[in-house]
């Protein structure tokens, strides 16, 4: 545990910057990838900028989190924010693609530390009595960068210039590693231990394929193509090496006991489920505003703000609570308002009010905003300090999972309903489309110039068929959501008991 005399407030500044830069890395980027393919070329290569860093991120983070509980927090934090910062200034000097995904993974290594490091020092330091308040501003931040960062990716494009979406992490994260390195004295002595290099090769490459697979799959290869069908065969032998490994080693990097846990395994359940959800209302409601209503990309990603409103309010308000309630009622009550606002984002279409698709997206925010700080806590409620890194890491990383393989089988749904909708209705209408225009990209309703080149009846027809393509998958994003709510019932009636917490920390020191 952290010392008494450490500058707490400086701890939990440098904490909140690192998870805001690592979480918001992809989304900050998302918006300016435009300007920088315009820039640098590679269209065909753009997808490597962002999967970069999503593989290196996800790959790291069982690693790290397991790596903090055997020889300390301190160490891998600073590691990852240096390697974040070093990897931040390469991008901005990028010249090609192939560089900038180079880049990129740099970076994301730096991220797959800082995430679920930062979330174990903070409750390494904090006292059981703030936990809960600490918590939830946590947990406000981490939901609200997925939110925010393409509007301040958009306005840094648009203002600045497309290497600054990068350079910004610099002060900032220079700021993190002052504040972690003068005021976080860490205590504990930790006795060295075998580190898992099985374990960790074949989680490392079980990753890689996978994500690989769901990024290339359906834009540089097909389906069902040998490099994809390849991909996931290579996912499953290595995922069931790493679980053979994991079973024989003394210090797995993810010990499938904790799964024996029945609030942890429910936690990370309804991490997975809500992520999955959640992700379809960040991604196609923008696409919605921008590709049916015509919208600039800029306000688009204005339409996410009350989302984001309602995100902090519930991430916030569950942290002051949790200690009151158990965290299976906070996050049936909130994850239920997820379903009903996506359920009423079902009924978009070309003529709903804004005012509509705002108040859907208020519902949408408080109904994650608690998971963000509700799930971690939960996760480490009935395990040791010495497994709480390991146990975080675990749950950041299956979210993650949860919103990549949303991301990938939502988008096949819907590119794949929008193709039919449209072929029937121009055949229907005997329409003709101008040569070159390829009318079922929804990408390509984006650009406000695209747009003036589609005759009129035309336009209805594939903002019509949009539109309707997205309010289908809205629907799809009811499954996951009802599923978080089912594994919400299922955690057990604990809930933050601050005095409880004190007394076992009382007993292992004196122990």
């Amino acid at each position: 545990m952290a010392s008494k005399t450490n500058k707490t407030g400086w701890v939990i500044a440098g904490l909140l910057l690192s998870i805001l830069m690592s979480s918001m890395d992809n989304t900050i980027l998302a918006t300016a990838m435009g300007t920088i393919v315009g820039e640098l070329g590679g269209m065909d290569r753009f997808v490597w900028v962002m999967s970069a860093y999503m593989i290196a991120e996800m790959a790291g983070m069982p690693i790290f989190g397991k790596l903090s509980d055997m020889y300390g927090r301190k160490r891998f934090f600073v590691f990852g924010i240096v390697t974040f910062i070093i990897g931040s200034a390469l991008c901005g000097t990028a010249d090609s693609i192939a560089e900038l995904s180079m880049y990129r993974a740099i970076q994301g290594i730096g991220g797959g530390a800082l995430i679920p490091v930062s979330f174990t020092i903070m409750f390494d330091t904090v006292s059981p009595e703030n936990r809960g308040k600490l918590m939830g501003l946590f947990g406000a931040v981490f939901g609200m960068s997925s939110i925010f960062g393409p509007l301040l990716g958009a306005y840094i494009t648009d203002y600045i210039s497309w290497q600054w979406v990068f350079y910004v992490n610099i002060p900032l994260g220079l700021l993190a590693f002052l504040f972690i390195a003068t005021c976080y004295k860490e205590t504990v002595r930790r006795e060295k231990q075998r580190i898992d290099w099985l374990g960790a090769a074949t989680l490392v490459g079980a990753v890689v394929c996978l994500m690989f697979a769901l990024e290339f799959g359906g834009k540089l290869y097909a389906w069902d193509s040998t490099v994809i069908l390849g991909l996931f065969g290579g996912f499953v032998v290595l995922a069931a090496a790493f679980v053979a490994a994991e079973r024989r080693a003394s210090e797995p990097i993810i010990s499938f006991r904790m799964f024996q846990d029945r609030l942890f395994a429910s936690s990370n359940l309804v991490a997975i489920m809500s992520g999955a959800a959640f992700i379809t209302a960040s991604v196609y409601i923008p696409i919605f505003m921008q590709g049916v209503l015509g919208g600039t990309a800029t306000n688009s990603g204005l339409v996410l703000l009350p989302m984001m409103l309602g995100t902090v309010v519930s991430a916030t308000s569950s942290g002051f609570i949790m200690n009151r309630f158990s965290y299976r009622s906070i996050l049936v009550a909130t994850l239920t308002l997820l379903v009903a606002g996506i359920a009423l984002l079902t009924t978009i279409h070309a003529e709903t009010p804004r005012l509509a698709i705002t108040l859907y997206m208020i519902m949408v925010g408080l109904g994650i905003g608690a998971s963000f700080s509700i799930l971690t806590n939960a996760a480490i409620h009935s395990l040791p300090a010495a497994q709480r890194g390991s146990a975080n890491a675990t749950l950041n990383f299956l979210r993650s999972l949860g919103m990549t393989l949303g991301i990938t089988i939502f988008g096949i749904l819907q590119s794949h309903g929008m193709a039919k909708k449209l072929s029937a209705s121009l055949a229907q209408g005997g329409t003709a489309v101008p040569e070159g225009l390829d009318v079922k990209d929804p990408y390509l309703l984006m650009a406000p110039e695209m747009r003036a080149l589609i005759p009129d009846e035309v336009l209805s027809l594939v903002t019509t068929g949009l539109a309707d393509s997205i309010a289908n998958i809205f629907a799809w994003g009811l499954i996951p959501a009802a599923l978080a709510v089912a594994a919400a019932w299922r955690m057990t009636g604990a809930k933050h008991d601050p005095k409880a917490e004190l007394e076992a920390h009382a007993a292992a020191h004196s122990h």
